[in-house]
Order: C-alpha cells, then sequence, then structure tokens
C-alpha cells in the first residue's frame, strides 16, 4: 500500500489539463526524475494509481515509492515538452532516466541566406553567423524529410561551395541526379534561384500548404494507380513533413530576414486591431514558474517587428505567493511602467500579453491605474492561438489566419518572452539547486551558509572555488573546507 504524503496529495490534485514536464523529488529534495506529458494531470496521477504499482516493473516502483515531492513546468505543446524535458535531464541527470543522457543536440535547419547562393542541410548548432535557422525539431527524421523536400522541390544546390562557379561543376552531377537548378554554370539566375530559396524558407515556416497538398494529390493517384508501394512511400513522407512544418515549431530568424516579412504583418496588425497608427513598437511580456515557486517575467521588444534583444528585460515576482500568472502579470507590468511614470521613458504602441483573458485583464488594470487606458493591449491564448483583443463593449476574440503575416509576428514575439523568462527562471533555479548541496554538508549550518554566501558573493563562485579559497573563508577550518570542497566537486563531476 503506498501512501502518499499531504503535500504531494495536493499537487496532484491540482494539476491542470495542459501540455509540459514534471520533475520527481526524493525526501531530500534531488530530482530523481523527469518525463513529458501532452496533459500533466492525467501522466502525473496515473503513476500513483494502485492498478500501475501491481503491474509495473521494479524500477518503475521503486521511483513512485520515492517521490515525495514534483514541480511541474507548464509549455505550450508537446513539442516544446519534449525538447524541455531533454534539457531538464541533460542539466539535472535524474537517476532513473536512461534517455537524452547523451550530450546530443536536437536538429535545427540552417539556410545559409547571406551567402550568393543559399543552400538548406540539417545541424546541430546554432551558430551567429546570419544564417537563417528553422527547429529546434524533437524529430530528427522530420527534419531530415524536409532537407531532402526542399531541396528536391526546389533544386536548392547541396555542393559544400559557399559560391560555386563552373570548375566546381566540373566534377558534379547534381544537376543530373538530384534535381540541382545548377546556378554555377548559369542555367538559373541568381534572382530565380533565390526566388526559390524564399519559397523554400516560406514552406518551413508553415506558410505554403500547397506543395503538401501536390504531395497528397501525387499520393493518392499513386493509390488510384494501384501503386501501393510508392502511396506508401509518399504517405510517410507527408506525415514526416508535416510534422516538420506544423505551426508550433520554432523559427529562429535573423534580423534581415524579419525585417522583410515585418512591415506586411504590422500593417495587418494595425488593420486588424483598428490602431489609429502603425504599432512600430511592440512590447511583450510573460512569466515563468513552477508551482509558483522562483516566479519570473520577462518583458521582451520588437520594433518595426524586429527583436531588440539589448531592451530586454526580466523581473524576480517578489508579491504573489502560489501559481497565480494573472497576479505575477499585473506585478511586472506595474513595476516597469511605474518606473517609466516616473523616470520618464516611452512607452509602446502596442502591448501583448501571452495568455487569455485573465492576463489581458490584469494588464489593461494596471496601466490605467498608471494614466494610459488608451494603450492596446492584446492577449495571445495558448490554446488555438486566439487574440482577445478591444475592452468592456468592444472585448472580443480574434482568429487570424494561421499563416498570415500578423499572426507570425505574434508568436515569434511571445515565444522570444517565453524563451527569455524560462532562461532566467532556469538560472534561478541551478542556483537554488546549488545552494541547497550545502545543507547536505555536516557542520555547515545556516549561519556558515550565510557567511560562505556573503564571503564569495554567490554560488556559482563557490561552486567554483578552489580548496584553499574556501579554507580562507571566516570560520570555515581546512577540514570543513576539505570536505565542503569535496562535496561540491562531486556534485559538478558527471555521473
Amino acid at each position: 500500500m503506498l501512501t502518499i504524503p499531504e503535500p504531494l496529495k495536493r499537487k496532484l490534485a491540482e494539476l491542470p489539463d495542459e501540455p509540459g514536464c514534471y520533475l520527481f523529488r526524493d525526501a531530500r529534495g534531488t530530482i530523481i526524475y523527469v518525463g513529458k506529458a501532452i496533459s500533466l494531470r492525467k501522466r502525473v496521477q496515473s503513476y500513483f494509481r494502485a492498478a500501475t504499482l501491481r503491474s509495473a516493473d521494479p524500477k518503475l516502483r521503486g521511483l513512485v515509492r520515492g517521490v515525495a515531492d514534483l514541480d511541474i513546468l507548464v509549455l505550450h505543446n508537446e513539442a516544446e515538452a519534449i525538447l524541455t524535458e531533454g534539457r531538464l535531464i541533460k542539466e539535472y541527470r535524474p537517476r532513473y532516466n536512461v534517455d537524452f543522457k547523451d550530450d546530443k543536440r536536437f536538429l535545427l535547419i540552417r539556410c545559409g541566406i547571406q551567402d550568393p547562393f543559399p543552400t538548406v542541410h540539417a545541424v546541430r548548432l546554432q551558430r551567429e553567423d546570419g544564417a537563417l535557422y528553422f527547429g529546434p525539431y524533437a524529430s530528427s527524421p522530420s527534419a531530415r524529410a524536409a532537407v531532402e523536400f526542399v531541396q528536391k522541390r526546389f533544386g536548392l544546390r547541396r555542393c559544400p561551395y559557399a559560391e560555386p562557379g563552373p570548375d566546381a561543376h566540373t566534377h558534379c552531377i547534381n544537376d543530373i541526379v538530384r534535381f540541382c537548378s545548377a546556378p554555377c554554370i548559369g542555367r538559373i539566375t541568381p534572382a530565380d534561384y533565390r526566388a526559390r530559396v524564399e519559397e523554400a524558407c516560406a514552406f518551413l515556416r508553415g506558410a505554403r500548404p500547397q506543395f503538401l497538398e501536390e504531395l497528397r494529390e501525387t499520393m493518392r493517384d499513386a493509390a488510384t494507380r494501384q501503386n501501393y508501394e510508392r502511396a506508401a512511400i509518399l504517405r510517410d513522407t507527408v506525415r514526416l513533413l508535416e510534422e516538420a512544418t506544423r505551426r508550433h515549431m520554432r523559427v529562429a530568424t535573423t534580423p534581415a530576414l524579419a525585417r522583410a516579412t515585418a512591415s506586411a504583418g504590422l500593417a495587418q496588425l494595425q488593420e486588424a486591431l483598428d490602431l489609429p497608427t502603425l504599432p512600430r513598437i511592440i512590447e511583450a511580456f510573460d512569466v515563468s514558474n513552477i508551482s509558483g515557486t522562483l516566479a519570473v517575467a520577462s518583458r521582451v521588444v520588437a520594433v518595426d517587428g524586429v527583436p531588440q534583444p539589448q531592451r530586454y528585460r526580466r523581473f524576480r515576482i517578489r508579491t504573489v505567493a502560489g501559481s497565480d500568472d494573472p497576479a505575477m502579470m499585473a506585478e511586472a507590468i506595474r513595476r516597469h511602467y511605474g518606473r517609466i511614470q516616473t523616470e520618464g521613458g516611452e512607452w509602446p504602441d502596442l502591448l501583448l500579453v501571452d495568455g487569455g483573458l485573465t492576463q489581458k485583464l490584469a494588464a489593461e488594470q494596471e496601466v490605467a491605474q498608471l494614466g494610459h487606458p488608451a494603450l492596446p493591449i492584446i492577449g495571445l491564448a495558448k490554446k488555438r492561438e486566439e487574440l482577445h483583443v478591444g475592452r468592456d463593449d468592444t472585448a472580443r476574440i480574434l482568429r487570424l489566419d494561421d499563416h498570415s503575416p500578423a499572426l507570425q509576428l505574434l508568436r515569434r514575439l511571445r515565444d522570444e518572452a517565453h524563451r527569455f523568462a524560462l532562461r532566467y527562471h532556469q538560472s534561478l533555479r541551478r542556483a537554488r539547486i546549488r545552494e541547497s548541496l550545502l545543507d547536505e554538508i555536516p557542520g555547515v549550518g545556516a549561519r556558515r551558509k550565510a557567511d560562505l554566501l556573503r564571503h564569495f558573493g554567490s554560488v556559482s563562485r563557490l561552486h567554483h572555488a578552489t580548496l584553499e579559497e574556501i579554507s580562507q573563508a571566516p570560520g570555515i577550518g581546512p577540514a570543513l573546507a576539505k570536505e565542503i570542497h569535496r562535496v561540491l566537486f562531486s556534485k559538478s563531476t558527471p555521473g
């Protein structure tokens, strides 16, 4: 008979029916397992059913019996949950996880848009090289299928030369066997080749569904002619391409490409939201926390549709207890625009909050109290990508076309705010975990712990200090310094 601690029971009862990641902790607070779920409620609760324990293998029974607490991370969709699960497992190396423990990175698709004749190929590292990156992709086969498809469909070259010429073509037969359009020997003009590249990028962004429909039509035709083997291959290809181009896959764009597409999105936003002027400056807010702990918020800024990282800001939530995202959103809005109101500064043309009606109302209330009730505020809900717009009797839900430039612009900004908030939350969580290691060392109580942190300035600096440096801290003798260094070093060494 499994006895579930009361705090854990309460958390199990309050789990949301949303996608995300869950972290199981033992009685010492150590993370022992990380998992992902389409529905956190259904997946996590299933572990603690009597039927599960009766039929589970010994490893799973041992895991469940060792769980004393859990944390959750609510995410936008299953793909983000898969990617986050991998990062968390690599970061914490829970002893019950066996997958993702290697250092394998998820695939990205790189388009060297800055090159004279760009190529498209799969990579595992994103560099600051001016290229356009799509992904990361949770499924490597889907990423590779997408690369294969755009190379063939749009006649893109595969050779490694940055600017190929006739000499490079001498030993190349890709124009014969690989459908290459051969810009190196003038079979296609540079302008026409770049137009093909732009269409390939639009397809990878999910903005050209007609190409998939062409493939489906070819599949149906093969089935009609009873060429079932060909139809099955096409069916599998379509499935992989759908996975690679579905709307929730993140696209990491370069400023040059963003500027090329932002104008249409801004104009469409102005019309759809009935704004008096073009929303040149858009600011987006998001919050991140695990069950209300280590709550943070982020603010990101786009000017003329292009993100401006130097203007990003992050906030540690101070006044909100528990999982209350609207209240956290309100605090971040109040602190930032309160400072703008007091010290002077630029207000945005449009404010975007990640969330639905409650987050939008919280932001509106704070902005109105600061004397700017006319500031346009919209909420971008996670489910169905609905926009909550308008105020009072004009409030409504707006659904833009899935491939519209306006919605793509808002998604990119929303996802950037989410990424920035999540990164800050993860850094605080890592610091908390490092700090908790001190509690495991005999002889290090609350007072010595505070003295150590005061001496070194941060947990990270203590974590990287040498034995000699630790022994020089006030109140720390050679024996205790040796034990502190041993514990911290052993925890920083992958096992």
